[in-house]
């Protein structure tokens, strides 16, 4: 991905000067840095245990888990940071959750080669989507307010979450919410950091952060060589294009929809695609577009300028990397802290984009059943045929939307 990442320029007059003056402002901007970091801790904190029961499905060893881990962290940096950096747009990438819940059910029976070649199967059928432009064509036919209600409906239960914790630990999360409503008047663009620092306080002074768990330790590449097995490419490996594709890409191509973002959306499903294929022998699978976690990094609380914010995703891709380095780390230091935290900062920076998204998503009245619908059957978390509650909304709300007018 060296085009993405590296676009060489000739500075000839001050305006380049200033140009890249911005840039570097933006890059060291405190809602940039804290918005990509809130992004990773709450995508690896909400399923990183579900990559572990999908690896230990396929009789993974420590060695192999610990290469899936990297190239887990590898893969979804070099697309964020390459992407974001290309289109000067938020473009954040993640793993397929739905895809590693799947795949934690499925590959009993397989090793870990054939769940190597089922990767590989997957990934390049995501990348044929995106080169044939199947998915570009598809996305043109979504309107506005359904994606905002889709997006609003992925969200709903971040929101919900930081008040039944609050019921669970009010001295915690009810100190987070006092210090983010407090910030948000006197200094906004510091509410959601002001906040995590609180709440790292309030943890350490109730002795609930659990240091004996810490430990330093770097994860490492271990090639896997594929293996064909056609009833696992068959009754795997299609499956899981199918729920990334539906519960993964769809709702993170509309979180950008739904943000103002107008990125073509062939380029970024080929490039995940394509980064599937070469990263599965080491443990790679599924790389999409996020939903959730793309939606901290595009809100008003990643920075007021809103064609600076893809700062945010480039520091998420940094994050990402260091966490697929330090992956053994990383996971202890997510035991070292209390779930209310992450799940309550997790909330409270979606609130703005939540409000943002019920806004365009019902206003318009001609739309505003369809929107509805989407908005109630994402929100519902229901599941067909192994096939998110996001897809069906969309659907749903597609077919009232289009039957209505």
């Amino acid at each position: 991905m060296t085009r993405a990442i590296y676009k060489p320029q000739v500075m000839t007059n001050n305006s380049d000067f200033i140009t890249m003056g911005h840039g570097m402002k933006g890059l060291f901007n405190v809602s940039h840095f804290t918005a990509g970091f809130i992004a990773v801790l709450v995508g690896y904190t909400s399923s990183i245990a579900i990559i572990f029961q999908a690896a230990s499905a396929a009789g993974g060893s420590a060695e192999q888990m610990s290469s899936w881990l990297w190239a887990i962290g590898l893969g979804m940096g070099a697309t964020t940071i390459g992407l974001s950096l290309y289109y000067k747009q938020p473009v954040l990438t993640a793993w397929s959750t739905p895809g590693a819940a799947l795949l934690a059910t499925s590959l009993n029976g397989y090793n870990m080669h054939e769940a190597i070649g089922i990767f590989m199967f997957a990934s390049l059928l995501i990348f044929i989507c995106g080169v044939s432009g199947l998915f570009d064509n598809l996305m043109r036919h979504i309107p506005q307010p359904l994606a905002a209600a889709m997006l609003g409906g992925v969200l709903l239960q971040f929101g919900v979450r930081v008040f039944t914790e609050l019921a669970a630990d009010f001295t915690l999360v009810g100190s987070m919410l006092l210090a983010f409503l407090v910030a948000r008047r006197l200094l906004p663009l510091y509410a959601v950091p002001l906040s995590l620092l609180i709440g790292v306080c309030v943890v350490y002074s109730q002795g609930h952060i659990n240091s004996a768990a810490l430990s330093l330790a770097t994860a490492a590449p271990l090639w896997m060589t594929p293996s064909v097995n056609l009833q696992g490419l068959l009754g795997v490996g299609l499956p899981l294009f199918i729920v990334t594709m539906a519960s993964q890409n769809i709702p993170g191509l509309a979180v950008m929809r739904a943000n103002g973002y107008t990125t073509p959306a062939s380029p970024l499903i080929s490039w995940t695609g394509l980064t599937g294929v070469l990263m599965a022998p080491l443990g790679g699978f599924a790389y999409n577009l996020a939903a959730i976690t793309a939606a901290i990094c595009m809100g008003s609380e990643a920075g007021k300028d809103r064609t600076q914010r893809y700062w945010a995703t480039v520091w998420a891709g940094v994050f990402y990397v260091l966490t697929g380095i330090f992956g053994a780390t990383l996971v202890a230091l997510l035991d070292a802290f209390p779930s209310a935290v992450v799940m309550t900062i997790a909330g409270l920076a979606l609130l703005g984009t939540i409000g943002n998204s019920l806004a365009a998503g019902l206003g318009d009245e001609p739309s505003r059943e369809a929107a509805l619908l989407t908005f109630l059957i994402t929100a519902s978390g229901m599941t067909l045929w192994g096939i998110g509650s996001a897809f069906w909304g969309i659907v749903v709300g597609l077919t009232v939307y289009r039957w209505r007018r």
